[in-house]
């Protein structure tokens, strides 16, 4: 039985590693303001989780922020 558990958790972790790697494709023809922009929000998702426990609202705030301020950055130094 614990093999089945774990294989059954195992399925959306496979699924979302899935769909990052088939959405990183399509950054390809991104600008640099709009790379930063979901880099940004990606990145505000994982640390608004992180900070509130994986709560729907801190993941949604994370990355609302994250968009924001990697949407401001200036990738021209």
């Amino acid at each position: 039985m614990k093999t089945l558990h774990n294989t059954t958790h195992r399925w959306p972790r496979v699924a979302v590693a899935a769909l990052l790697a088939l959405g990183l494709t399509a950054c390809s023809g991104m600008s640099t303001q709009d790379r930063n922009t979901v880099l940004g929000a990606g990145a505000g998702a994982v640390g608004g989780s992180i900070l509130t426990g994986g709560s729907t609202t801190g993941t949604l705030g994370g990355a609302a922020i994250g968009g924001i301020i990697g949407h401001e950055v200036d990738g021209d130094d």
